[in-house]
């Protein structure tokens, strides 16, 4: 079965330029053009349509094509394209030809007379005749001379063709030649053309996204939506956009069953990578050809690389001078067999996805095999110990030598080697691909590969796939596996368990290995088994979590044991938070220094990011995360990035960019969900609830704790900030203090006792300001807890400082208590939503104790809670001003108009309107007749006016008026 797509696919504007060229010719502005692409990518095709079209529009059209044994014929391309006009037709009767006529009898014999010449005496009158020939055939009607595959024409055709070029301008005659975008006489010719704006260069492109897909389903005859998916990314793979390739691909397909039509659909019925077309097999050897015997063997020796492949071991292989070496290279590049790797001096490689599987094609096993060990021996001796990428170019050789066991040892190790770096990522690919490879290999040789594997996907999130694994550890705890690699995979197995939230799961696998230490004990799997015993006892009210981590971390220094060592520090330094921040980075930068000392890049990755949250919780910026974010991302570690993409979440929640924080919550829930990873999923589900929660938006906040429960957030460490950041901050959006204040009592409770929990509960500030409302602290208690170490971050810091502000207030100090309000709000100025709850609960002291600049505060909060859309809360601020004494502005249309300044002063809607008048010191009548009201109540507005700003009189308010925005 045969595909060849009926229409002409992704070249519209390669079409539309041919196009113009062709109208451009019937008005006698001839030129050349030249069309320029790899093999297959559809010059012919763009040919045919164009001279179709030409036919169409009556023109002549004359062909002739280069060939492999063109180079050796002179002017073969040219005498073709001419004999299709000399077959039908006599020599022209134009008089300006006739001079010419024995110079076309080289290229067209049959008009040769007896007295003619035999022989060719000038080029360039062979040039000009031919260019006269043309204008003759074409006078009436346009001529199309199409010269295609130009890449195989001799020199006097070339010299022939650039001839044309440089004199088509005002002539009804259009070259049209066709090359492959290689190295060549022809494209030297091209180019310097194209320099002298003698002709146009058409490159071609390979097809991508749609248009790769629509030239499927035009071969198939079905719509792009109705192809596999399968399939479609298949040919993306493999086909490079080249249209001869994608339809050679689905017919190889089609004949070996792998793409049926079922029920009206293309469906694949098996592995569409199983077969190299034979047709592509056959243009790649016509190809090779080209390059000789010896170049063949070359290529041979190079496709075992794979698509890329070294230039030193391959010459090692073969044998090469260096002279040698750099002409089969140039060879190769002129085939359009090779280019040189852009990416990495010393590399080339195939042009073609599917030449180095068409080379080896060609091969039989045994010769497959030989080459490939050969290889092996080039590239151990030039590069000792395989560093970098060698370890994993050995292990595919190992793999097309036939040798299994070989090649998942080498890429086990080069996945080590990434995951060492911290691309957790990439080692997944490497280490699953060694753990298959090595199914028939030693136990203890696979138990090893697996603890590493498990370490990978754990690091780069695959948590049901590392939960699989983690299944078969029990298989490899055999008495064939030496001990310390069965304890090692047992600690692995209770590490995945834990970033899972599999808790009991992860102690089965710590008592398995405990059981393993009383008979072969050790100290080295013993501190392993300690620090991730530590981190499943987190959850107890207890100091043991503290102690196991801090004897692991001593027993890691003086071993050393580096990886565990970074585990125990970073898991106290999430234990000692609550001694403060400072405490916790000390344990950090030991992280960080062991990391950077050992080259743990993924550890190195992690304490930059704790050290990066600690500093946003300091000062409230989100860009110390962000940045981290971007490290992680590049390292490829991918765990940090979900850890941190869910804490950046939280922080814009709590700086009040619910935008930002939703679109994160939602698009990251999603994927960890897809993941099944509890813990990240936990986290980025309360930031999703709580940037709800700070909006007053309940049944959000209800519906995402719902999923925080299901995802078994009532038994994470989570559960006080579920409580005390999030749901009692939606109670007093909603003015209901009492559930608020119970709120903060279940926070208090859950975390009393436990160790290293998160400070941001409202026990050290939002906790405390309802105390002091309540009457149950005083100044000096709130003093005391604002100065501890997690009353000093900036969230907890300004609830504190108005907690005292309220104590001092009650007591008569009410310029201290004045000056406190001040300073929270400086400290709150990152949280917005915070800042107004601070001032609409502190302003409700102020008003009962007879203190501070209540007013303002309240209208700040009523202004932000009306735009924000948290009604109870801007109607509480609007009945405390009126309380206070003070008229609350009333939320008429045109509300949004008014300055902020004025906003802040109380100024109503009315009375901007009055103001705005008073800027083109309008009088009271004149105001009164343009807003429709009585001169009595401009006057009364005025009045209103001049107290709220401060102005003395009139004219100080009309100045006002004139400076500010209207």
């Amino acid at each position: 079965m045969r595909f060849r797509s009926p229409l002409l696919i992704g070249r519209d504007r390669e079409n539309a330029l041919l196009t113009a060229h062709l109208h451009d010719v019937r008005q006698r502005r001839g030129g050349a053009v030249f069309l320029i692409g790899d093999a297959g990518i559809g010059k012919s095709r763009l040919v045919a349509d164009c001279t179709l079209q030409a036919l169409d529009d009556g023109m002549v059209v004359l062909r002739g094509r280069g060939s492999g044994s063109s180079r050796d014929v002179s002017f073969k391309p040219l005498r073709e394209a001419l004999f299709s006009f000399a077959r039908t037709h006599g020599p022209p009767n134009d008089p300006t030809l006739d001079a010419y006529l024995p110079a076309l009898t080289t290229l067209l014999p049959e008009w040769r007379s007896t007295q003619g010449p035999e022989h060719l005496e000038s080029l360039i009158v062979l040039s000009e005749a031919v260019l006269r020939l043309l204008i003759a055939i074409g006078r009436d009607r346009g001529v199309v001379l199409v010269l295609e595959d130009l890449h195989d024409a001799d020199a006097q055709t070339l010299a022939v063709v650039e001839y044309l070029a440089d004199n088509l301008d005002g002539l009804p005659i259009m070259l049209l030649a066709n090359l492959r975008g290689h190295s060549s006489q022809a494209q030297r010719v091209a180019d310097d053309c194209a320099r002298r704006r003698a002709a146009t260069l058409i490159g071609l492109e390979p097809l991508t996204g749609a248009d790769l897909g629509a030239l499927a389903a035009a071969c198939l005859g079905c719509d792009p939506d109705e192809l596999p998916p399968r399939l479609l990314r298949h040919l993306e793979h493999t086909a490079d956009g080249n249209p001869f390739v994608v339809e050679e691909l689905l017919s190889a397909m089609a004949g070996n069953g792998a793409l049926e039509l079922e029920a009206g659909r293309w469906q694949l019925t098996s592995d569409p990578a199983t077969q190299v077309p034979v047709t592509l097999i056959e243009s790649i050897a016509v190809r090779a050809e080209q390059i000789g015997p010896a170049g063949q063997k070359i290529l041979h020796a190079a496709a075992i690389f794979g698509r890329r492949f070294p230039v030193a071991p391959l010459q090692a292989i073969v044998g090469l001078s260096d002279r040698d070496m750099l002409a089969f290279l140039r060879a190769g590049v002129a085939a359009q067999l090779i280019k040189a790797d852009e990416a990495e001096t010393g590399w080339y490689t195939f042009r073609h996805t599917l030449t180095a599987e068409a080379l080896l094609g060609n091969l039989i096993p045994t010769e497959r095999t030989m080459i490939a060990r050969r290889a092996v021996a080039a590239v151990t001796a030039l590069q000792p110990g395989l560093p970098g990428e060698w370890c994993r170019v050995v292990a595919g050789l190992h793999v097309v030598a036939g040798e299994q066991s070989e090649a998942g040892r080498l890429l086990a190790d080069a996945g080590i080697r990434l995951l060492e770096i911290g691309a957790a990522g990439a080692a997944i690919s490497l280490l699953e691909n060694a753990y298959e490879r090595l199914r028939d290999d030693l136990p203890e040789v696979r138990a090893e590969v697996l603890v590493s594997l498990l370490h990978a996907l754990s690091e780069g999130g695959q948590a049901a796939r590392a939960v699989a694994l983690a299944d078969e550890v029990s298989e490899l705890d055999c008495s064939g596996v030496p001990s310390a690699c069965r304890i090692a995979l047992r600690v692995k197995a209770a590490w995945v368990a834990a970033e899972l939230g599999r808790f009991d799961e992860g102690m089965t696998h710590v008592a398995a290995g405990r059981e393993l230490l009383e008979a072969h004990w050790d100290e080295a799997p013993a501190a392993a088994l300690d620090v991730v015993e530590a981190r499943l006892l987190t959850r107890l009210c207890d100091r043991q979590p503290e102690r196991l981590a801090r004897r692991a971390a001593q027993t890691a220094a003086r071993l050393p044991l580096p990886e565990v060592a970074c585990q125990a520090w970073e898991l106290l330094a999430h234990l000692v938070r609550q001694q403060g921040l400072a405490e916790a980075d000390r344990h950090l930068a030991k992280v960080l220094a062991t990391a950077e000392e050992h080259g743990l890049g993924l550890w190195r990755i992690r304490a930059l990011f704790r050290l990066a949250v600690n500093a946003s919780l300091r000062d409230g910026d989100t860009s110390h995360v962000e940045h981290a974010i971007r490290q992680a991302v590049g390292a490829g570690a991918v765990t940090t990035v979900y850890t941190a993409q869910a804490t950046l979440a939280m922080l814009h929640a709590m700086r009040g960019d619910f935008a930002e924080a939703e679109a994160l919550a939602v698009s990251w829930a999603e994927t960890n969900i897809r993941l099944s990873h509890a813990d990240y999923t936990q986290y980025m589900l309360l930031a999703q609830a709580t940037s709800a929660a700070h909006q007053g938006r309940r049944r959000e906040m209800d519906e995402a704790l719902t999923a925080f429960r299901r995802w078994g957030g009532e038994d994470s460490d989570y559960v006080a900030l579920s409580h005390g950041l999030c749901q009692a901050v939606c109670a007093l959006l909603e003015e209901d203090r009492m559930a608020a204040a119970e709120s903060l009592g279940r926070a208090r409770e859950w975390e009393d006792g436990r160790p290293g929990f998160y400070s941001l509960t409202g026990r050290f500030g939002l906790a405390l300001l309802l105390d002091a409302l309540a009457d149950r602290t005083d100044a000096a208690e709130c003093a005391e807890i604002g100065a501890s170490p997690a009353g000093m971050l900036r969230w907890n810091r300004h609830f504190a400082l108005l907690a005292e502000a309220v104590a001092l207030g009650r007591s008569g100090r009410g310029e201290e208590a004045r000056a406190l309000v001040e300073e929270a709000r400086e400290t709150a100025r990152p949280y917005r939503m915070a800042t107004n709850l601070g001032l609409r609960l502190v302003a409700e002291a102020a008003v009962a104790d007879g203190w501070g600049d209540a007013p303002t505060w309240l209208r700040t909060a009523e202004e932000y809670f009306y735009e924000a859309g948290v009604p109870a809360v801007a109607g509480a601020c609007r009945t405390l001003l009126r309380q206070a004494g003070v008229g609350a502005a009333h939320r008429r249309s045109g509300h949004e108009r008014i300055p902020e300044q004025l906003r802040r002063l109380g100024v109503t809607v009315r009375e901007h309107e009055v103001f705005a008048l008073l800027a083109e010191r309008r009088g009271n009548v004149e105001i009164a007749k343009l807003l429709f009201i009585s001169p009595r109540t401009v006057e009364k507005h005025v009045a209103s006016l001049l107290l709220k700003t401060g102005r003395t009189d009139r004219a100080g308010l009309c100045n006002l008026a004139a400076e500010l925005p209207r």
